[in-house]
Protein backbone atom coordinates (compact mmCIF):
# COMPACT_ATOMS: atom_id res chain seq x y z
CA UNK A 1 0.00 0.00 0.00
CA UNK A 2 1.90 3.10 -1.32
CA UNK A 3 1.55 6.03 0.70
CA UNK A 4 0.76 10.22 0.13
CA UNK A 5 3.15 12.50 2.34
CA UNK A 6 0.81 15.09 3.87
CA UNK A 7 2.98 17.79 5.71
CA UNK A 8 5.48 15.66 6.54
CA UNK A 9 2.99 12.62 7.82
CA UNK A 10 2.59 9.53 5.40
CA UNK A 11 -1.46 8.88 4.62
CA UNK A 12 -1.66 5.73 3.35
CA UNK A 13 -3.79 5.43 -0.20
CA UNK A 14 -4.30 2.43 -2.41
CA UNK A 15 -2.27 2.08 -5.70
CA UNK A 16 -4.87 3.88 -7.37
CA UNK A 17 -4.71 6.97 -5.15
CA UNK A 18 -7.91 6.45 -3.08
CA UNK A 19 -7.60 7.20 0.35
CA UNK A 20 -7.66 4.08 2.58
CA UNK A 21 -9.28 5.60 5.38
CA UNK A 22 -12.28 8.07 4.73
CA UNK A 23 -12.18 8.90 8.36
CA UNK A 24 -9.11 10.35 8.15
CA UNK A 25 -9.57 13.19 4.97
CA UNK A 26 -8.50 16.74 5.58
CA UNK A 27 -8.34 19.50 3.00
CA UNK A 28 -4.80 18.97 3.33
CA UNK A 29 -4.95 15.34 2.07
CA UNK A 30 -7.30 16.42 -0.76
CA UNK A 31 -5.08 18.87 -1.82
CA UNK A 32 -2.05 16.69 -1.95
CA UNK A 33 -4.16 14.30 -3.46
CA UNK A 34 -5.57 16.45 -6.29
CA UNK A 35 -1.91 17.28 -6.69
CA UNK A 36 -1.20 13.80 -7.21
CA UNK A 37 -3.90 14.14 -9.71
CA UNK A 38 -2.69 17.27 -11.74
CA UNK A 39 -5.34 19.41 -10.11
CA UNK A 40 -4.90 22.66 -8.73
CA UNK A 41 -8.34 23.14 -6.20
CA UNK A 42 -10.88 26.07 -7.06
CA UNK A 43 -12.54 27.61 -5.14
CA UNK A 44 -15.03 25.83 -7.61
CA UNK A 45 -13.17 22.76 -6.56
CA UNK A 46 -13.86 23.13 -3.09
CA UNK A 47 -17.87 23.46 -3.69
CA UNK A 48 -18.05 20.08 -5.58
CA UNK A 49 -15.47 18.46 -2.93
CA UNK A 50 -17.46 19.77 0.35
CA UNK A 51 -20.62 18.89 -2.01
CA UNK A 52 -19.31 15.39 -2.47
CA UNK A 53 -18.82 14.59 1.61
CA UNK A 54 -21.97 16.31 3.00
CA UNK A 55 -23.96 13.76 0.97
CA UNK A 56 -21.49 10.90 2.20
CA UNK A 57 -21.87 12.14 5.87
CA UNK A 58 -25.46 12.38 5.76
CA UNK A 59 -26.21 9.13 3.82
CA UNK A 60 -23.20 7.20 4.64
CA UNK A 61 -22.55 6.22 0.98
CA UNK A 62 -21.39 8.21 -2.44
CA UNK A 63 -23.92 10.06 -4.39
CA UNK A 64 -25.18 8.18 -7.99
CA UNK A 65 -23.97 10.73 -10.43
CA UNK A 66 -27.57 11.39 -11.69
CA UNK A 67 -28.29 12.22 -7.47
CA UNK A 68 -25.15 14.56 -7.20
CA UNK A 69 -26.02 16.55 -10.56
CA UNK A 70 -29.60 17.13 -8.97
CA UNK A 71 -28.21 18.53 -5.55
CA UNK A 72 -25.53 20.74 -7.66
CA UNK A 73 -28.29 22.24 -9.59
CA UNK A 74 -30.57 23.19 -6.54
CA UNK A 75 -27.83 24.24 -4.52
CA UNK A 76 -25.62 26.29 -7.09
CA UNK A 77 -27.83 26.54 -10.56
CA UNK A 78 -28.14 24.49 -13.96
CA UNK A 79 -25.06 26.12 -15.04
CA UNK A 80 -22.89 24.78 -12.57
CA UNK A 81 -24.41 21.29 -12.28
CA UNK A 82 -23.51 20.01 -16.23
CA UNK A 83 -21.13 17.37 -17.21
CA UNK A 84 -19.14 19.65 -18.90
CA UNK A 85 -18.38 22.09 -16.19
CA UNK A 86 -17.97 19.26 -14.01
CA UNK A 87 -15.47 17.96 -16.53
CA UNK A 88 -13.76 21.08 -16.78
CA UNK A 89 -12.99 20.74 -13.27
CA UNK A 90 -12.58 17.21 -12.95
CA UNK A 91 -10.68 15.83 -16.25
CA UNK A 92 -10.84 12.29 -15.21
CA UNK A 93 -14.55 12.26 -14.70
CA UNK A 94 -16.40 14.13 -11.61
CA UNK A 95 -17.08 10.62 -9.95
CA UNK A 96 -13.56 9.33 -10.15
CA UNK A 97 -11.37 12.27 -9.83
CA UNK A 98 -13.74 14.28 -7.80
CA UNK A 99 -14.66 11.65 -5.16
CA UNK A 100 -10.66 10.23 -5.06
CA UNK A 101 -10.05 14.24 -4.30
CA UNK A 102 -12.91 14.16 -1.69
CA UNK A 103 -11.57 11.15 0.31
CA UNK A 104 -14.33 9.62 -0.50
CA UNK A 105 -14.37 5.42 -1.05
CA UNK A 106 -14.04 4.11 -5.17
CA UNK A 107 -17.65 4.38 -6.67
CA UNK A 108 -18.55 1.44 -8.01
CA UNK A 109 -17.73 0.88 -11.68
CA UNK A 110 -14.40 3.63 -11.10
CA UNK A 111 -10.84 1.76 -11.55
Amino acid sequence: MPDLMVNGQPVAVSEAGWLEDCRIWTEEIAQAIAAAEGVSLTPEHWEVVREARAYFDEYGLVAEQRVFMKLLKEKFGPERATQQYLYQLFPHGPLKQGNKIAGLPRPKGCS
